[in-house]
């Protein structure tokens, strides 16, 4: 099925919401949330306020400079995939200098939020760079493209934490960040099901195109089912109580009418599993965590 046309908006502002529904910058829901959930378990509830901010902004514009890079990267394969021929470089409704310049703004966005938040995140800020701009091209090499998207995506509650503490090698920062990193890769092998043919076609190599259906949605249950085991393990590392176990109960629910509603196979099917089920999730398990510590 070809997606619908995208229509282009007069004026500064059009370009600028032409902009965000190129980057789908609602999708910041993904990885934002649990970025914040961090903040919160690591500070007991009481965030240095300037911190809180500059993380926000380095986690949303490092989130929309890998968007941006990822639609300029993948613009020819676009055009030829009746899916996503409508979005707004193939259609010709943004050109490729917008989403650059785009992109350029959120780097130096980026860049200046990691250099305030101090030494250790400006530091480490290449090993991000390489992460976001090393997606797109990741699939054109591997059907392990789904993990890097998700190692990617769990730099947020990652680089949250190194930002809040000054420090890296915590145990606990790294079972929230797998948790968050296979919790992407599973909804990410979901939505590539309805790319199977032309990703075949392009030479593109997701796990879907590689293995076929029944192993992807195996594969994408058993990094749910990892994601689940993590998170509960999360109650032994942080304070968290009865509205953490209530908000996981919500979560793992929500993971399975994902893969049933998957079941279904069609476009609207998979956007719904993988997109609109998936923004939901996170903002259940952050209001779990406020709960927790500002109520319970």
């Amino acid at each position: 099925m070809a997606s619908e046309p995208a229509k282009a908006r007069p004026g500064f502002f059009g370009k600028l919401g032409d902009l965000g529904d190129a980057v789908i910058f609602r999708h910041t829901l993904f990885s934002l949330p649990f970025a914040l959930a961090a903040v919160l378990l690591e500070s007991g509830g009481r965030p240095p306020l300037s911190k809180l901010f500059l993380i926000v902004v380095a986690a949303a514009s490092g989130r929309n400079l890998a968007n941006a890079l990822n639609r300029l990267v993948d613009r020819d394969i676009d055009a030829r995939n009746p899916r996503t021929s409508g979005r707004h470089l193939p259609a010709g409704l943004l050109r490729p200098r917008d989403l650059g310049l785009f992109a350029a703004a959120m780097a130096l966005i980026l860049l200046a939020s990691a250099a305030a938040l101090g030494w250790l995140c400006l530091a480490l800020l290449p090993v991000a760079g390489v992460a976001v701009f090393g997606y797109s091209y990741m699939k054109r090499h591997t059907w392990l493209c789904h993990a890097w998207l998700g190692a990617s995506c769990a730099m947020a509650p990652m680089g949250a934490l190194i930002a809040l503490t000054g420090r890296v090698f915590e145990p606990r920062f790294f079972v929230l960040s797998a948790a968050v990193a296979l919790w992407v890769g599973g909804f990410d092998v979901i939505y590539a099901l309805q790319d199977i043919e032309v990703d075949r076609r392009e030479g593109l190599k997701s796990f879907p195109s590689r293995f076929g259906a029944l192993p992807a949605r195996l594969a994408a249950a058993a990094c749910h089912l990892g994601t689940l085991a993590l998170l509960a393990g999360l109650p032994w590392l942080w304070p968290l109580g009865l509205a953490w176990w209530i908000g996981l109960g919500l979560a793992a629910a929500l993971l399975a009418a994902e893969h049933l509603v998957a079941l279904g196979g069609s476009e609207r099917h998979i956007r719904i599993a993988a997109y609109s089920i998936n923004e939901v999730i996170p903002l259940v398990l952050l209001a779990a965590v406020a709960v927790d510590l500002y109520l319970l």
